[in-house]
């Protein structure tokens, strides 16, 4: 059981710390279309809270599928 929750625990950081890189990626790229262009501010913004919710999908995927080999063992 030792490990089980030691692989768990690398699992959740790895998950989190990739959620937290490919949400600073689409704000970045967002921010630099929007200085680009500031006409496309609008639409810009709405693809970016469209994209994050994506982005942290999986992630969360990783978390819970964690989660479950945690209370299987």
């Amino acid at each position: 059981m030792g490990l089980v929750a030691i692989a768990v625990g690398i699992v959740a950081g790895l998950a989190a710390i990739a959620g937290a890189f490919g949400v600073a990626i689409v704000v970045a790229n967002t921010l630099q279309g929007i200085t680009r262009q500031p006409e496309l501010r609008g639409p810009l913004q709405t693809v970016m809270f469209i994209g994050i919710p994506l982005v942290e999908a999986l992630p969360i995927f990783g978390i819970v599928i964690a989660f479950l080999l945690l209370g299987n063992m």
